[in-house]
């Protein structure tokens, strides 16, 4: 069988036989006809299988036996364990896409989950920088974009209990030059001469990862995914891949164009290798960079600027409010952040509203 990602051979193995195909032909269905992504794919096999378990247990041999009463039985036994309201409204969903797909393939009767009511999930309001806090942060690599002569990039954390305080060009290795350099990651070691000039590559790396990151608002899989061809100088533009194989171009501005101009032309020559191939940016092996890497870098250079944590979904939640602070349109912003639908965007309208109140509050004499 061909599916995406799925890894569900090993979970799903105690399933009677009709389930286990079931399972199969839906992680199929899912991947190869919805064109959905790897992790989708898991995330609702994995509902799935845990959802025909439960079947099992309540005396259903294959699909055709499943009712409504199995699937509510089955999300009440999730609550009580204490699944999250966001966790519980995706197994629904995952219920729901099930219980449709059979029904249209023949192996359910009628659409079971069809009155089937989705919990609905809380939408915390998102945790977004200041613009001078995000500006922080996309120039801490090298103070300012400049690596240090010594290759100097982020200083290990600070003990709570510490009396004394980091210059600003402690000589430690950047995240990822530490798999290069041969030193723990974040370590306040002194980087050996030999690597001085890759450590400087990789600073000239990460102010162009963070440069890029605030400007276009782009998830961290879609940057990484970027190759070499996929930079627009002239317009200033990227052409980036999002989720469901959809195709966007993405614009960004003058410091992250010096940023990138300086990463392409003198740090990415020293990462380069055989590995390379045309990926835009590169960990310290000359591989692709890899996403979980690229967010230790994101959460190390805020750790350092004295930040609150961040990640690189906090820059984009950031770039977001940030274009609705400065008027952007709803809509505009929805297209460059890739969302399917409006409502995904319109979260950052609550989170600006907020950031309005509170500066009212502070502001305002009879507030």
């Amino acid at each position: 069988m061909s599916r995406r990602g799925t890894g569900t051979r090993a979970t799903h193995q105690a399933l009677p036989p009709a389930m286990r195909d079931a399972v199969d032909e839906f992680a199929t269905h899912l991947a190869q006809v919805r064109n959905r992504s790897a992790h989708t794919v898991r995330a609702y096999v994995a509902d799935l299988v845990s959802l025909l378990d439960h079947a099992v247990r309540m005396g259903c041999a294959e699909p055709a036996d499943l009712e409504l009463g199995v699937l509510r039985s089955w999300l009440a036994k999730q609550r009580t364990t204490g699944a999250a309201h966001s966790s519980s409204a995706r197994r629904a969903a995952a219920a729901r896409t099930f219980s449709g797909w059979a029904h249209r393939s023949g192996l359910l009767a009628t659409d079971v989950a069809a009155p089937l009511a989705t919990p609905k999930a809380r939408r915390e309001l998102p945790v977004v920088l200041r613009a001078d806090q995000a500006a922080a942060l996309v120039e801490a690599p090298g103070g300012g974009g400049t690596p240090a002569p010594d290759g100097a990039g982020l200083p290990a954390p600070r003990p709570e209990a510490a009396t004394t305080t980091l210059p600003a060009a402690a000589t430690a290795t950047p995240p990822d030059a530490a798999s290069a350099t041969g030193a723990a990651p974040g370590s306040a070691t002194a980087t050996p001469p030999e690597a001085a000039t890759t450590t400087g590559a990789v600073l000239l790396r990460d102010r162009a990862l963070l440069e890029l990151l605030y400007a276009t608002g782009a998830r961290i899989s879609e940057v990484c995914g970027l190759d070499v061809t996929d930079v627009d100088h002239g317009r200033r533009v990227i052409r980036v891949l999002g989720k469901g194989n959809r195709e966007r171009t993405v614009p960004y501005g003058l410091p992250a164009q010096r940023a990138i101009d300086r990463w392409l032309t003198v740090g990415r020559p020293e990462l380069a290798g055989a590995a390379s191939d045309r990926a835009l940016f590169l960990g310290a092996r000359g591989g692709r960079l890899h996403p979980t890497m690229a967010r230790r870098i994101v959460a190390g250079y805020a750790r350092t600027a004295g930040l609150p944590p961040t990640s690189p979904h906090g820059l984009r939640h950031s770039a977001a409010t940030h274009l609705l602070d400065g008027g952007a349109d709803l809509r505009a912003v929805q297209e460059l952040l890739g969302h399917a639908s409006l409502a995904s965007t319109q979260i950052y309208t609550h989170v600006s509203m907020e950031r309005l109140r509170a500066a009212y509050r502070q502001a305002h004499p009879r507030a």
